[in-house]
């Protein structure tokens, strides 16, 4: 199976109208033949916590969303999407219940990292834990085992509470490798044709180190997990967000990746109104990428972007989408942040919000991201540009949830309706079908002030050109006819 190069949506799958089957309805109602690249549905799974990434298990759909049937039913007219976190499952999950009654005695002890795992004596040593790349405070949490009574100190990378909803997962276990495959197949069956693993950089721990992306251990996993998903014609999306080089090496290992860095570039550019560190990037990246701009956490700075931002460029950025609305995620470990301090990991917000609802700005940085080679990812909320729901972080208290509003069929509706949206479909239709996007790529030499991105194939061409000044972006491209078309975008 080869992935489609063409625009994909990026959902949960209550967002648009509540459930999958008017998710469904949507697609056909509003968006037909839009998406053809595929549906990127975020966790449809039972799960605790973190609206889906805490999965109780993945061989079922949560009652209130649907069932298989309604994922089968979207995949018949468009490629799915899903995320396995292969890092960690749910505390809730039938797995860890049954360790935490049985303790070591239960069947799925070793699908766990107890930390005598990691340390024999089970005491990891402080200056040990300070190099962990930390997600919290501390990366184990206590559980108490109910037939003995012992307690077990369990790993758990993520999770807001204490103990951790979160429970890592041991790759090494054969157990775990088993329900990976089991897993797998199970997706295979339901014509899941993409899998994003969430997460994956975390699932190697070694004492002494960061316990994040360690090589060569994780390349031996996604080359084993990768044939086990190509068997079954599953294409395998590492999901990572590390130093860009990390992604670049990925790359040439044949992997997937996603380009974490275009969006921080793009609303670079188009905010100081200079396209130097935009073009520079698009001159060095890897095609074999999924591009994206907004989605459900935020745009990513660090680690993403160490190595590619001035601190100060960084602030100033960072100060004018605070000002605009937008909340942050911060580094959470002290040594992984930069030497002045500088600790912001994502800026969270919608991207229109952050581009200051200018109807140009915003499609101009659509422009880039579908001329940028790569599959463009388009997310609910920058779909229907969407502004930032501070009303759904004050009643949640979750900085996230700026950009996860749920839209009624009324809101849908309406948002469909506005030019902007309007205009990002018609975007969308050309990107989708275009010839030349599968041919030869050029970032084009212009002023600072301007962008030119062209693709060329076979006698057709198209060339994007965008001045930062004022956000005009126009297309001029040669029709079927041979003849040049200039398209204002």
């Amino acid at each position: 199976m080869a992935v489609k190069n063409q625009v994909q949506l990026i959902t949960y799958p209550d967002s648009l109208g509540g459930d999958l089957k008017t998710l469904h309805n949507v697609l056909e109602t509003h968006f037909r033949n839009i998406f053809k690249g595929g549906v990127h549905i975020l966790p449809p799974f039972p799960s605790s916590r973190d609206r889906g990434f805490a999965p109780l298990t993945y061989l079922e759909i949560e009652p209130k969303f649907g069932t298989w049937d309604d994922i089968q039913r979207i995949g018949e007219k468009h490629d799915i999407l899903l995320d396995l976190m292969v890092n960690h499952i749910s505390a809730k999950s039938p797995y860890f219940q049954d360790f935490l009654k049985k303790g070591r005695k239960s069947e799925y002890a070793d699908m766990f990292i107890t930390v005598d795992k990691i340390w024999p004596d089970g005491n990891p040593p402080p200056e040990q834990v300070e190099k962990i790349f930390l997600r919290r405070a501390d990366p184990f949490s206590d559980f108490t085992i109910e037939e003995t009574g012992e307690v077990e100190k369990v790993w758990t990378t993520f999770g807001k509470v204490t103990p951790s909803e979160q429970i890592d997962l041991d790759i090494n276990s054969e157990i775990f490798r088993q329900l990976l495959a089991d897993l797998l197949i199970n997706f295979s069956k339901n014509k899941v044709k993409i899998i994003r693993l969430d997460a994956v950089g975390y699932v190697i721990k070694k004492p002494g180190t960061t316990c994040f992306f360690l090589e060569p251990e994780i390349y031996q996993f996604l080359d084993w997990i990768t044939e086990m998903a190509k068997s079954l014609n599953i294409e395998l999306v590492p999901e990572v967000h590390a130093n860009y080089t990390t992604q670049f090496e990925l790359s040439k290992r044949g992997h997937w990746i996603y380009d974490f860095i275009l969006p921080y570039m793009v609303l670079d550019a188009l905010i100081a109104k200079t396209s130097i560190r935009l073009c520079s990037y698009l001159k060095k990246r890897p095609y074999k990428q999924f591009t994206m701009l907004d989605c459900h956490d935020g745009v990513p700075v660090k680690p993403d972007l160490n190595d590619l931002y001035k601190s100060e460029d960084a602030k100033r950025l960072v100060k004018i989408c605070l000002e605009r609305g937008a909340n942050l995620s911060l580094i959470f470990s002290p040594k992984h942040r930069d030497p002045d301090g500088f600790d912001v990991h994502q800026i969270r917000g919608t991207y229109y919000s952050m581009l200051d609802s200018d109807n140009d700005a915003y499609l101009a940085a659509r422009a880039i991201q579908f001329f940028a080679p790569g599959i463009p990812q388009v997310y609910y909320v920058g779909l229907l540009a969407g502004e930032n729901d501070v009303e759904g972080v004050k009643k949640s208290g979750e900085g996230r949830e700026i950009n996860r509003h749920n839209f009624s069929m009324d809101e849908i509706d309406k948002a469909v309706n506005k030019k902007v949206v309007q205009r990002l479909l018609k975007l969308i239709r050309f990107r989708n079908d275009y010839p030349a996007f599968s041919g030869d790529f050029k970032v084009v030499d212009s002023k600072q002030n301007e962008v030119s991105l062209s693709w060329m194939k076979e006698g057709k061409s198209c060339t994007l050109k965008i001045a930062l000044e004022n956000y005009q972006s126009v297309i001029e491209y040669v029709d079927d006819r041979g003849k040049a078309v200039r398209y204002l975008v």
